[in-house]
């Protein structure tokens, strides 16, 4: 080849060459790709379709509807991990290989979350957890990727403990025997300084027949003197509440349990007077995001916003709060520096990041149930606020 040929050629090469980078660059200049892993089917299929709901939501309300923050478009990819560990752990490692997303949202079940985990550390990109609960996430297993606005087990365990610790009451437990249930429970114990746990029963996920272990508990707290309480930690489908229809009240045996949807909250109406706390049910917290979730959520859905539909939203705020004060930059190290501490707005009130294992703290609403009539479900009445700063969440992650 003549040398101004092989001259022009190169020359070709690199304009085409630059014309690529530039390319890329303006791409990535114009978009952040987000990927929300989640239960889009499978048995937490409810929670998921919730979260994404709300996710899109938050996007819309914190960008003011034009999807953009700092003139870059924000693009979300959505994976179904059916609720399968597997599946998250692959579809994670796509979204940040093949995809190119700058981060990741999600996933709905605490297995799920606990097999990512690594991905994001691998890969030295942000997972943002919401909903999964585990205190494993935020604690022995987590990385400095994980950041979480979801709460945890801890956050759960310690506010329901406030509801029910006093002298001379003895609890029963009943949970699921898989991350969610057993963290659940551990949590709940660590927490309490005066009741004591007379009895933990675990039943497999797909339980819907509780008498069994319903008959266990009313045995193992039926002589016990003072208070007796039955406290659930249960997520899905089955209504673990039918154990009031074999009526523990004959034992003088109370309910209790945290928040849950308001298909879940149906079973709570045969459970009158049933307390616990939880973070969120629409009419309870007052603030100008809840209220826009609200009325928009009705508009659009004629029904109001759920338990997990709020959580997808301050996943969103909570992203958006970060893209705002990086100008746009999605770097993860920039992303990490500009998350720990941060406080952001949500429709469950303003919720800060830890510094020390990006567990956002936040308050939790104790609550009792009422049974009205003009509504399908048990209705969680406020008692009171109990705020972050009322609990000692423990920090678990041994940074």
């Amino acid at each position: 080849m003549p040398h101004a040929h092989r001259r022009l050629w190169l020359g070709t090469l690199a304009v085409a060459a630059l014309s690529a980078t530039t390319f890329a660059f303006a791409q990535s200049k114009g978009e952040i790709k987000i990927a929300h892993v989640y239960s889009k089917t499978g048995p937490l299929e409810a929670y998921g379709k919730q979260t994404a709901t709300g996710f899109l939501m938050g996007l819309e309300y914190a960008t003011g509807g034009t999807m953009t923050v700092a003139g870059k478009k924000i693009v979300v990819i959505e994976k179904d991990d059916q609720g399968k560990p597997d599946n998250g752990k692959n579809l994670l490692a796509a979204a940040y290989g093949d995809d190119k997303v700058d981060l990741a949202v999600g996933p709905t079940s605490s297995g799920v979350a606990l097999a990512m985990l690594p991905v994001a550390e691998e890969y030295k990109k942000l997972l943002l957890v919401e909903p999964a609960v585990a205190d494993a996430i935020t604690g022995d297993k987590w990385n400095r990727y994980i950041f979480r606005t979801g709460r945890n087990s801890s956050q759960d365990a310690i506010s329901n403990a406030i509801v029910v610790d006093q002298p001379g009451v003895t609890i029963a437990t009943l949970a699921q025997d898989y991350a969610f249930g057993r963290d659940g429970v551990k949590a709940f114990k660590d927490t309490l300084k005066n009741a004591k746990v007379a009895h933990e029963e675990y039943l497999p996920q797909a339980t819907t027949d509780f008498t069994a272990g319903a008959q266990r508990i009313f045995d193992a707290l039926k002589d016990k003197p003072g208070r007796k309480i039955l406290f659930i930690i249960w997520a899905g489908a089955a209504n673990p509440f039918k154990v009031a229809e074999l009526q523990p009240e004959r034992y003088g045996i109370e309910l209790a349990s945290g928040g849950n949807i308001l298909p879940a909250l149906a079973g709570y109406k045969v459970a009158p007077g049933l307390q616990g706390a939880a973070y969120y049910y629409y009419e309870i917290p007052k603030n100008p995001v809840n209220q826009w979730l609200v009325t928009e959520h009705q508009k659009r859905f004629n029904a109001p916003p759920d338990f997990f539909t709020a959580g997808g939203m301050a996943a969103a705020m909570a992203v958006v709060e970060t893209l705002k004060k990086t100008n746009g930059d999605t770097g993860t190290e920039k992303l990490i520096s500009t998350m720990e501490g941060m406080s952001f707005d949500t429709p469950k009130g303003k919720m800060t990041f830890r510094k020390e294992d990006h567990q956002a703290m936040q308050s939790m609403y104790h609550f009792k149930i009422k049974a009205d009539p003009a509504f399908a479900w048990g209705v969680p009445e406020l008692v009171r606020e109990i705020k972050a700063e009322d609990m000692d969440i423990p920090i678990r992650n041994k940074r």
